[in-house]
């Protein structure tokens, strides 16, 4: 396949999982051997070093309308003469209008159900679950036009978490260590987590049960207080958000997810399963798309967190349980999920595009 030249936008004001997801997905495409050049809004957190040989171009995007932010976005794209402008999510999709005769082909990718009037004027649209794509043809889009493709899981190396990380986070030598990832915003459901360990005993099969959080956001200050209200942040540890989760990944015995139904798909999904981890997850719209219950991770109702609580306790007791969990979402990280083939699909779908023009 020839190569292929990409200018990925972003208009995240904050790092989270769909801006991983972002800067995974950049970095994988040049390292294939495709040029790729990324813009993203200057001042913000992704505004700095995180993209090794990658041209960044920080860019205004002060608002969703805002015209200097939109001419600032066709200058960059007469100058730069990609073949493919992918954007993400719905700032940097408004602002992006191809120059008259550029030749480039605008690929809107959508990870939730946006609405849809700022992504029409897209060439063609890319979705991360099938329900998403059901949403823009059922909208009106073209269902020609419209592709699906899963974000892919990390396979890393097996191993342990970090000697020592334990005692560094004051957590006992003994103890279950749940882990959450995700910013502190309501549809990650944090609220329900915290009620759920509240509804939990100190110590189960004998071990007391710690939770990991990493996260920050506009909801940290409420979920504090509503921790030491229930008197369970003594067992907490807030790490605040981390750019590589790769060692709290390793340290966990449960990956716990309780977004609320809103959530359109959820990458800590898959990256539990290519931890070889056992997950208890919400049942959300894209949980519920990919996952099965009993088998690759445990379902429980959207913000129930009695529901969390029984399932986080049935888990933690069921060595065998857990063990069949994490070993079948393995399985289907590497089978359905692994970065060469949805790779693959990507630079196919962009020289299908690229060919239709």
């Amino acid at each position: 396949m020839s190569e292929i030249k990409s200018l990925q936008i972003i208009g995240s004001k904050s790092f989270g999982g769909a801006e991983r997801w972002f800067q995974r997905f950049s970095l994988e495409l040049d390292k294939l051997g495709h040029p790729t050049e990324i813009g993203v809004r200057r001042g913000s957190e992704l505004d700095g070093n995180h993209w090794a040989s990658l041209s960044c171009h920080p860019l205004g995007m002060r608002t969703v309308w805002d015209p200097l932010s939109k001419h600032e976005v066709k200058q960059l794209i007469k100058q730069r003469q990609p073949q493919i402008v992918q954007t993400y999510m719905g700032r940097a999709t408004r602002l992006t209008h191809l120059p008259k005769q550029s030749g480039a082909v605008h690929i809107a990718r959508l990870g939730g159900y946006y609405k849809v009037d700022g992504y029409r004027h897209a060439d063609a649209w890319i979705g991360n679950t099938k329900g998403i794509c059901d949403y823009l043809i059922d909208a009106g889009f073209s269902s020609q036009r419209v592709f699906h493709i899963y974000n892919f899981a990390e396979l890393p190396e097996p191993g342990a978490a970090p000697a020592g990380l334990k005692a560094e986070l004051g957590i006992p030598e003994d103890a279950w260590v749940l882990m959450t990832p995700g910013r502190f915003v309501p549809f990650k459901g944090h609220r329900y987590l915290l009620d759920a360990l509240a509804r939990l005993p100190e110590a189960i099969a004998g071990r007391p049960v710690w939770q990991v959080i990493l996260g920050d956001g506009p909801l940290k200050q409420d979920l504090h207080q509503q921790a030491e209200q229930l008197n369970i942040n003594r067992r907490i540890v807030w790490t605040g958000w981390q750019l590589n989760p790769d060692a709290y990944y390793r340290l966990a015995d449960l990956i716990v997810f309780p977004s609320t139904n809103a959530e359109p798909f959820g990458n800590v999904i898959i990256e539990a399963w290519g931890y070889n981890k056992p997950l208890v997850t919400s049942a959300s719209m894209g949980a519920r798309e990919v996952m099965q219950h009993g088998q690759d991770g445990l379902l429980f109702e959207c913000e129930n967190s009695t529901s969390l609580a029984t399932y986080l306790e049935q888990a933690l007791k069921d060595e065998g349980l857990r063990r069949s969990m994490a070993d079948r979402g393995l399985q289907r990280a590497r089978q359905e999920f692994a970065k060469e083939p949805i790779m693959q699909a990507y630079l196919e779908l962009y020289s299908k595009l690229l060919r239709g023009r």
